[in-house]
């Protein structure tokens, strides 16, 4: 795992691929407590077995904003940062899904610093993320996410 202490450790690894979290399994459970957190009962997420017997990939599928939302806790794997006030998840840009996660598929997210912007105290990053998918040549999505760091 990576530790960093300040803005320029930080700096520090500008352009470079910052680490790789752990892999999680998407399981059924994980995508109905998902379903019934956002409401969205669609059931190429739900109903395996619909999905099985009428669903163009034969088994249920995660949502597309599962994957997003599992961005903090698979970072949180890849880099340790360090003496912060506070920890801001400040916006999601350009993302684009390349194939649907299917269920108890394993996922990785891949990390790379494509920028950081001291803005006056507060450190601005933007961390490209990509969702491997185990076994699987493209990626569940590529895309960068924002975090604003105040740093002791």
């Amino acid at each position: 795992m990576l530790v960093i202490n300040n803005f320029e450790e930080y700096k520090s690894h500008l352009g470079k691929e910052l680490g790789v979290s752990n892999w999680h399994t998407i399981d059924q459970n994980q995508i109905n407590s998902f379903a019934n957190a956002t409401l969205d009962h669609q059931w190429i997420h739900v109903d395996r077995e619909k999905a099985e017997r009428e669903g163009p990939f034969k088994s249920t599928i995660a949502h597309g904003f599962l994957t997003l939302a599992l961005i903090p806790y698979l970072w949180k794997q890849i880099a340790d940062v360090r003496n912060i006030k506070m920890e801001i998840n400040y916006g999601i840009e350009n993302f684009k899904f390349g194939q649907p996660v299917l269920v108890d598929s394993e996922v990785q997210l891949k990390a790379k610093l494509k920028s950081i912007t001291n803005l006056r105290g507060i450190t601005k990053v933007n961390i490209e993320a990509i969702l491997v998918i185990k076994d699987q040549l493209k990626p569940a999505y590529v895309g960068d996410v924002v975090f604003l760091y105040h740093f002791i």
